[in-house]
């Protein structure tokens, strides 16, 4: 069963009891914000994960550069 907002294309998809279980959103209409959003919440999950100093990638990349012959 669907059920709409009074937000233009965004729907919610609910169960049989009317409980909403996940949202539809019109791309073309919210594309640039769906980005923004997901961008968030990649960062946010990856908050945990370990980092690499950036001087140490540019040296890994400039090294797989170098080895591929692509300098």
């Amino acid at each position: 069963m669907e059920g709409v907002t009074g937000l233009k294309g965004v729907r919610y998809l609910v169960d049989e009891s009317g409980k909403p279980t996940a949202v539809v959103i019109d791309l073309e209409e919210w594309g640039e914000i769906w980005e923004d959003l997901h961008d968030v919440l990649v960062s946010e999950s990856r908050k945990g994960e370990d980092t690499v100093p950036w001087e140490a990638l540019k040296a890994e990349l400039e090294d797989e550069e170098a080895a591929s012959g692509n300098v």
